[in-house]
């Protein structure tokens, strides 16, 4: 069935506003602690290749096991022997406090890069009580270039431990041109307590 305006198809067939079909390649399910979750390229079924131009990353109330924790992410250029693929980022956030005494909207360069190699917070100041966590996504363009750098973008909304709500955008490239055939996610101190992360593959429409 398709959703047809103005004779322009919207979606059709698992396809949203253009993008193409997404595939599910992956899904990885933390029930317990775990330091950092992977996906590698020909690793436990997983597909980071020229198969797919665009990659799409979701996150599923992930939880930290110590509370005010940074969701991060790294590249990899060979198959996950080393995250550290040169970056440069920006980072703005927009909060809003439970019992409405802050709300903001404003860059926050504490956690953008120019051109470092460590991990990009993706989520601020997470949480750990146990109706808290982090959903959202990160969308990373054709890894496999070896001419273009890899350009990402990241929207997640997470519940803060001083009690906010915190939407984190975050975006920029890896300034590469091998191909990025690993990504790895991690919190910055402690463990992943629990949390579904998916892996998918999008085809030009």
């Amino acid at each position: 069935m398709a959703f047809i305006s103005n004779a322009v198809t919207m979606i059709d067939a698992g396809a949203m506003g253009g993008l193409g079909a997404m595939t599910l390649i992956k899904t990885i399910t933390i029930s317990s602690d775990t330091g950092t979750v992977s996906f590698v390229d020909g690793a436990s079924s997983v597909v980071l290749d020229d198969t797919y131009p665009i990659y799409q990353f979701d996150f599923i109330n992930i939880h930290p096991s110590e509370d005010d924790r940074q969701l991060q992410f790294n590249m990899s250029v060979d198959t996950g022997s080393n995250y550290n693929v040169a970056k440069t980022t920006t980072y703005f956030l927009a909060q809003h406090s439970e019992n409405n005494d802050t709300a903001q909207v404003a860059y926050n360069g504490t956690h953008d890069l120019a051109q470092g190699t460590g991990f990009q917070t993706l989520a601020l100041a997470q949480g750990n009580a146990n109706d808290e966590g982090v959903s959202g996504s990160l969308t990373l363009f054709n890894p496999s270039s070896t001419t273009f750098v890899k350009h990402f973008t990241s929207v997640t909304n997470n519940v803060a431990y001083v009690d906010r709500s915190f939407n984190n955008t975050s975006a920029g490239y890896g300034n590469t041109t091998s191909a990025v055939d690993a990504i790895q996610f991690k919190f910055s101190g402690g463990s992943i307590g629990s949390g579904i992360f998916k892996l998918y593959g999008i085809k030009d429409s």
